[in-house]
């Protein structure tokens, strides 16, 4: 049964809710450790209920999990826990984690967290069956965290990282469809009705243009005068190479077709993008921070 609960609790997705700490990391507060403790804490929240939302959304998928080569394995797919249990363990991580953030971290966290669970929960019922909206609700939830992170510490989340963070989390998103519609083949239909309105030439033009922007608006964010200021130097803009890279290696590997594991399981595997993020994030925490 726990080891039924952990698989479906998904722990490598969990890497995600690292956004809930990118406001504190650039307001450059890193260093407080109460806020350090508070935003910790609101990444464990967020990692309860995203778990809450990987319960809720296998029960949702059970039958098209089912057929599909890698999914089927999931627990409730292959009737190792049962969809009584889910509801059950999906109440209790979404309950338990939104009452710990009301209570320690504030009534404007809790506000966010619910967000997220309200998107996640609609996004499982018919959001992810309307084309192009889907892709936008996978950014809203991002988003969402970094609300969350900075209700948590109580700092402003300043419009670049807002507009930084909404652009990845499309790029990330229209991965994941040219992921699943790379891998699937001719079973994409079954496994996921959305993928029958999206053409793999277009999709590709999507990823590769949000990435684009991505890019232009983390170089506009390196270089703007209030950056230089805020850091004390101006040499934010050479992690720019960096973010081009690790955005070139990500579309490079949603893009194949011989590999049926989610976008995130492919990047925590794959070497050269491991060695570019780190660097990346290695170089930012250098020049806020320690220079």
């Amino acid at each position: 049964m726990l080891k039924a609960i952990l698989e479906t609790a998904r722990p490598r997705q969990w890497v995600k809710n690292l956004f809930v700490a990118a406001p504190l990391i650039f307001a450059k507060r890193l260093a407080d450790v109460d806020l350090l403790a508070r935003a910790g804490l609101a990444a464990a929240v967020f990692c309860a209920l995203s778990t809450a939302v990987y319960f809720w959304n296998d029960l949702v998928d059970l039958e098209k999990d089912r057929v599909h080569p890698i999914k089927s394995r999931r627990p409730i797919a292959a009737g190792r826990l049962s969809p009584n249990g889910a509801r059950l363990w999906s109440l209790v991580f979404a309950g338990g984690g939104l009452g710990v953030g009301y209570v320690v971290l504030g009534l404007d966290y809790a506000l966010a967290a619910g967000g997220y669970l309200v998107l996640n929960v609609a996004y499982s019922l018919f959001l992810k069956r309307v084309v192009y909206l889907d892709v936008l609700s996978i950014a809203g939830g991002f988003l969402l965290r970094v609300v969350a992170g900075g209700a948590a510490v109580h700092v402003e989340v300043s419009p670049f990282l807002f507009v930084c963070t909404g652009l990845l989390a499309t790029t990330l998103g229209f991965g994941k469809r040219a992921h699943e519609l790379a891998a699937a083949g001719d079973r994409a239909h079954a496994q996921r009705a959305v993928l029958r309105a999206y053409h793999p030439g277009l999709l590709r033009v999507a990823l590769w243009a949000t990435a684009l922007l991505t890019l232009g608006a983390y170089a506009l964010y390196t270089l703007s005068p209030h950056t230089r200021a805020f850091f004390g130097t101006d040499r934010m803009v050479l992690t720019t190479p960096l973010a081009a890279l690790a955005l070139l290696r990500f579309g490079q590997l949603v893009t194949r077709a011989d590999q049926h594991d989610s976008p995130t399981d492919l990047m925590l595997r794959d070497w050269p993008f491991l060695v570019t993020g780190f660097a990346w994030g290695g170089v930012i925490l250098f020049l806020i921070y320690l220079r």
